[in-house]
């Protein structure tokens, strides 16, 4: 269920029952203090700045563990990019979630399932696995690949494809294999020093450090035809092979052939439960966006917060919040700009200086009149391109020729049993592609219609694939259209430039070099996904490892990122 403000303004509160604990009632004004810098009392033991699912995990770890956490969130929901928001009335309400499509390393002794086990809640939250025969579809004209769960039978099936490059891709594939087993034996950022002397064991890893996902296809020789059909989950990245780090493929790639999964009660149930973690001995305050980092001498000591509406402008008074540790989950550039580049070390500086993720276009629908398992739809998701080469279909995107689309579609209601994201007789569908933040940032700007047109090409040209290659009059049957655009993602999930991702994930932005969780500011701390890892297993894993580092606790049990 979506969590509603009613009964105590600012605050979340979360029904109790099973699992659940409910956020103590207290208004807001009872926890602010004077904007000063005079002595005070300690009231929190953490503030954690953002509600995304690193900070989240952090914050219900540290919550579950003893510590008094407050969690500020600007937005009327936590969660981030995984939050659920609903539309219509009841009895025909409709709930989706934000981007968040299907995720990875939910089984037994990997990072999501760890977390979970630790905060007591992995028999309350479950994932259900998708098809394990093809959970990825990948579709170009002329070819068709079903990605399963296995490498030995993924590299057969593109042998059998492409006999002439049979060598080639049963290399290729056994590469990835392997790259993947050393990536997850490598120590973490702060660990990594310690393995100079084993460098020797990670072969792989040094030779490509450096290199695209294009730049591996080509050193095996790999046709075009079968690059498209490996990289056409480039919607789970928002980047081209010419411009993808090889090890941030690999990554999520190996996630996935252990197991695709999708929450068993939606992505909601999720941030809930988290939520409710939190509250055994914390508090979450909606509706209040940090606008200072507090200092004395050289450390942070706690945060300054205005409360915001619904739209997110200010509207009461500003709170000060104190603590002797904040941890950062809003975009680590944004903060830095709030406390002063002058405060971090040249290092630091540097990492910081990070380029953005592509954004997205999503159209957020909902069908009546037909099952779309009867169309090939089920535990699965579709990834089409007409084109074979991504890179050019990528370029003419990001330029707004939408001509001859790449997409991604998923049915979130055929993803699980729990078919509460709407009424009977219906299905949520979700569509995505890349857009360019500028361009929708210039057009909703100067010409609303110009940008609410543009919205509609993209919608048409992706249905027209639809109907020509999958649903025939899907349209006629789509009962609910929400198209976002780039500036949708600033505006509901404070992401800069409507960045998906965070930062960038080419070569120079993965690897030893990237921004970590270590500030080098006393009391700071970073715990996002550009400072960390992306998406659903990524950002758990941030906040994870973050939490072990900072009380000693452990709560991991497998390798890096497993």
């Amino acid at each position: 269920m979506i969590l509603r403000l009613r009964s105590c303004r600012g605050l979340a509160r979360l029904p109790t029952g099973p699992g659940r604990a409910a956020l103590r009632c207290r208004p807001a004004n009872l926890a602010s203090l004077p904007h000063d810098r005079r002595p005070y009392r300690v009231s929190f033991d953490t503030i954690v700045v953002g509600s995304g699912l690193a900070g989240l995990t952090y914050a219900a770890l540290a919550a579950h563990g003893g510590a008094r956490v407050l969690m500020l969130e600007a937005h009327t929901q936590p969660g981030g990019y995984g939050h659920t928001f609903s539309f219509g009335k009841p009895p025909d309400v409709y709930r989706f979630n934000a981007q968040l499509h299907y995720v990875w390393n939910c089984g037994p002794g990997q990072t999501v399932h760890d977390v979970l086990r630790k905060l007591g809640l992995a028999e309350e939250v479950t994932f259900q696995p998708l098809d394990r025969n093809g959970f990825d579809r990948m579709r170009i004209p002329g070819h068709a690949l079903d990605i399963p769960n296995g490498y030995a039978e993924l590299a057969q099936r593109l042998a059998t494809l492409f006999p002439a490059h049979a060598e080639a891709l049963l290399s290729f594939v056994a590469e990835v294999e392997a790259l993947a087993d050393e990536l997850d034996r490598l120590p973490p950022p702060p660990r990594l020093p310690r393995m100079l002397p084993r460098l020797h064991r990670f072969r792989r890893v040094l030779r490509h450090r450096q290199h695209t996902l294009q730049q591996a296809f080509d050193a095996f020789g790999l046709p075009l035809e079968a690059q498209a059909l490996l990289a056409l989950q480039w919607p789970d990245f928002l980047l081209p092979p010419e411009r993808l780090s090889f090890f941030a493929w690999v990554m999520l790639f190996a996630g996935y052939q252990r197991g695709a999964y999708y929450p068993t009660h939606h992505f909601e149930h999720v941030v809930d439960a988290l939520v409710g973690r939190v509250a055994e001995r914390g508090e979450l305050r909606l509706r209040h966006r940090v606008v200072e980092f507090l200092f004395e001498r050289d450390a942070v000591v706690g945060v300054v917060a205005e409360e915001v509406d619904d739209d997110g402008v200010a509207t009461g008074p500003r709170h000060v919040f104190r603590a002797p540790r904040v941890v950062c989950n809003m975009d680590p550039q944004a903060a830095a700009k709030l406390i002063g580049p002058h405060r971090f070390s040249r290092k630091v500086r540097r990492q910081l200086d990070y380029r953005y993720s592509p954004s997205n276009f999503m159209a957020y629908l909902v069908v009546e009149g037909v099952d779309l398992r009867d169309h090939g739809f089920g535990r699965s998701n579709l990834f089409h391109s007409e084109l074979a080469d991504l890179n050019e279909a990528f370029r003419r995107m990001e330029q707004g020729d939408y001509s001859a689309p790449s997409f991604a579609m998923t049915v979130p209601s055929l993803l699980t049993d729990d078919r509460s994201d709407c009424p009977p007789g219906k299905q949520v569908v979700e569509l995505l592609t890349v857009a360019d933040h500028g361009r929708f940032l210039q057009l909703r700007m100067a010409n609303p219609r110009a940008y609410r047109d543009k919205k509609a090409e993209i919608y048409d040209a992706i249905c027209d694939v639809i109907e020509r290659d999958y649903v025939p009059g899907f349209r006629s049957h789509v009962c609910f259209k929400l198209l976002a655009s780039p500036t949708t993602n600033q505006r509901y999930c404070l992401s800069p430039e409507g960045n998906s991702y965070g930062s960038d994930m080419v070569p120079a932005q993965v690897g030893a070099g990237r921004l970590g969780a270590e500030s080098g500011v006393p009391g700071l701390w970073f715990c996002n996904a550009s400072s960390g890892y992306a998406g659903f297993a990524g950002t758990f894993w941030t906040g994870a490892t973050l939490y072990e580092r900072l009380t000693g606790d452990p709560v991991l049990s497998g390798p890096h990122l497993g």
